[in-house]
């Protein structure tokens, strides 16, 4: 199939055209040129005025399969994915049995190899994800783990961590901390704030998180190793993170998409759609986290994909379980908030992170790229929600531009509509 691009505005910049706006032939998945203009004739489909990108990574979904196909299968999950304009996903061991070895971690990769998508398994950092003793890490990696975390446990055992972050050192693994403190956060719901206790809710501290932070970045200048973590959601953890990279500390971190957009003003209906770990915070931290976007404090954005069907959520607030759906919204939410650049960057820099290969947009290239446009403005309905569980907490929620399609592994993956 061949598919040109007229006016396509190139953002990427590893590539020699990058803030270029070139016309693009790509034909069976290879980038066969790129030029001022090139003629349509004989090509199957031409797309006008659009953006292009190196492929985007998620680094935090979670598909359920094998154990909870009921809230999403695998190859459901990647279909999600690739609509959603992500070529590369990280996969969390969220599975029944926890991905903890190395047999766990290739049943995945077999089973998603023919998408366009790659998935890249994280094998759990523990047996079973309970925290007690240390997975099979190096055997996990040579399956094809391209990380080790417990997801949405943190690490209680210090000294385990510590432990986990020098064995991974020969093999430059890197370790995957969940930061919130189980014993701070007690039976809370929701962010401790204004709004938890007008709502009558438990509240979940700041510090359960900020403490497992502060913690960790003291373990990792200890121990030395490379730490990641995810899904922070406090002015100040991006604080302590920054001060730990400026020590020349190996961490990276991440923040939900979900966090950058709402506050927990939202809660005001009671929606457990909304009821999220880490808790939506308030106004102040909200801010912080998207002034922290744009100057580069935080790597990278998820979406924290986390299906969970009508059963755990259909219920009392306070009995719901945490996690709600986001594929589908990461770029028409991260577009509001920062300049196309910046978003790219936080969609792709997991890549090099997570060592996964990056592919300049260039001549004669196999193509691993993310088509979209930052224009237009469309409310998210339940209909255009493309998992199988529908827990999604930006239903009503205005999005802005959209994704077009990507194109990789050979297959070009186009949008209705396109």
């Amino acid at each position: 199939m061949d598919i040109l691009l007229k006016s396509a505005k190139i953002i990427d910049e590893e590539s020699a055209y990058h803030g270029a706006v070139k016309d693009i032939l790509i034909s069976d998945g290879v980038i066969k040129q790129i030029s001022n203009h090139i003629a349509a004739e004989g090509v199957d489909k031409v797309l006008e005025n659009t953006y292009i990108s190196q492929g985007w990574t998620d680094s935090s979904v979670c598909f359920g399969e094998p154990g909870f196909e009921e809230r999403e299968t695998l190859e459901n999950g990647m279909l999600t994915a690739q609509r959603s304009g992500f070529t590369h996903v990280l996969v969390n061991p969220l599975t029944h049995p926890v991905a903890d070895n190395k047999q766990a971690v290739m049943y995945i990769k077999e089973k998603t190899k023919h998408f366009a998508t790659t998935a890249h398994p994280i094998g759990a950092l523990t047996v079973e994800s309970k925290g007690e003793f240390l997975a099979e890490l190096y055997d996990m990696q040579n399956g094809g783990a391209v990380a080790f975390g417990d997801y949405k446990k943190p690490m209680h055992n210090s000294n385990l961590l510590k432990i986990a972050l020098q064995y991974t050192q020969p093999f430059g693994g890197i370790v995957i901390s969940f930061p919130n403190d189980a014993k701070i956060m007690g039976k809370g719901v929701v962010n401790e704030h204004i709004e938890s206790t007008r709502l009558g809710l438990k509240g979940i501290p700041a510090l359960a998180e900020e403490l497992c932070v502060a913690r960790d970045l003291a373990i990792l200048e200890y121990a030395g190793g490379k730490l990641h973590i995810p899904t922070i959601s406090t002015a100040k953890s991006v604080a302590l993170i920054e001060e730990a990279k400026n020590k020349g500390l190996d961490v990276t971190c991440s923040v939900a998409i979900h966090n950058i957009q709402f506050t927990d003003e939202v809660l005001e209906g009671f929606d457990t759609n909304y009821k999220v770990l880490p808790p939506l915070r308030d106004t102040e931290n909200v801010k912080e986290l998207r002034d922290a976007l744009q100057r580069g404090a935080i790597d990278f954005v998820t979406s924290d994909h986390n299906p969970l069907d009508i059963e755990l959520k259909f219920k009392e607030f306070d009995l719901a379980s945490f996690g709600t759906i986001g594929l589908e919204n990461v770029w028409g939410v991260l577009s509001q908030y920062t300049t196309v650049e910046r978003a790219v960057t936080l969609l792709t820099s997991a890549r090099k992170r997570f060592g996964i290969p990056t592919t300049p947009i260039a001549e004669n290239t196999e193509a691993d790229v993310t088509i979209f446009t930052p224009e237009g403005e469309t409310v998210f309905t339940k209909e255009m929600i493309l998992s199988a569980s529908k827990n999604s907490a930006f239903i009503g929620a205005t999005m802005k531009g959209k994704v077009l399609g990507i194109i990789a592994h050979r297959q070009a993956i186009l949008n209705d509509g396109v």
